[in-house]
């Protein structure tokens, strides 16, 4: 379908999301979300894409929610407008996503960075969640997403003063993967999923599934959880491609069977 706030684009089984609203610094209005959940579910079936980037245009990546969507909101508005199921839909997503941070990735935009399961960050990138500001909090998983990758102390102070950190800064506290100079930041994007759509998609579906449980599970249950999934992967095509391929040192082929 044709989007109006997002461009799509796939080739060697990597997609490409980009949020194209840079006249608003790619706010993230409901129809937004709506577009960008429709192109995620559908890479997500593609058999043909192994790995998602997900982007902004101009100078954000996201900077936020579009505040004029809560301009006489109510709770029961809010709640009739089903909008954070638009987030548990992204978190769902099976195949992994590279958020390509570059600019300002603040409020809503963090939430959205901190969806995604790895994070590249050009140097000029900044990291907020400053809806304090507005006399609000995080509302799409930034008070329990944040802590858990910047610990307690750290995300108290963020949050609470809704300050920005640098890219380096989001580095260093473990919030983001790795920085780049920004011209390099879609080729460095680019690499990294091409990479992991290089290995089987079967096997790199359940580690995602498997990592993600671990987050939320005591250690017992992830433990047992990972053994199913790896007992799982036994039934695979690509399990004896993989062994095969190691055996009589050549590179793998991978089917997705």
């Amino acid at each position: 379908m044709a989007y109006e706030n997002i461009v799509v684009s796939a080739e060697d089984r990597v997609a490409v999301v980009t949020l194209n609203r840079p006249q608003v610094l790619n706010a993230l209005n409901r129809a937004t979300m709506d577009e960008l959940v429709d192109a995620l579910e559908g890479y997500d079936r593609d058999d043909a894409v192994r790995c998602v980037i997900l982007t902004g245009a101009g100078r954000a990546f996201a900077a936020g929610a579009d505040i004029n969507e809560f301009r006489g909101a109510t709770p029961v508005t809010m709640l009739n407008q089903y909008r954070f199921q638009q987030w548990e839909h992204i978190r769902k997503i099976s195949k992994p996503i590279i958020a390509a941070v570059n600019g300002f990735c603040l409020g809503g935009g963090c939430e959205l960075a901190m969806l995604c399961d790895i994070i590249l960050a050009a140097e000029a990138a900044r990291f907020g969640q400053p809806e304090i500001n507005l006399g609000l909090m995080p509302g799409a998983g930034g008070t329990q997403r944040l802590p858990r990758a910047v610990g307690k102390y750290r995300a108290m102070e963020l949050i609470l003063t809704g300050r920005q950190i640098t890219a380096q800064v989001a580095y260093e506290w473990g919030l983001v993967n790795r920085v780049v100079p920004g011209e390099m930041l879609m080729d460095e994007a680019r690499a990294l999923a091409r990479e992991i759509a290089e290995k089987a998609p079967v096997a790199v579906r359940l580690a995602k599934e498997a990592i993600l449980k671990s987050l939320d599970s005591p250690l017992e249950t992830g433990l047992d959880h990972e053994r199913r999934l790896f007992y799982l992967l036994f039934s695979t095509q690509d399990k004896d491609e993989g062994i095969e391929a190691f055996l009589n040192k050549r590179k793998p082929e991978f089917k997705g069977k």
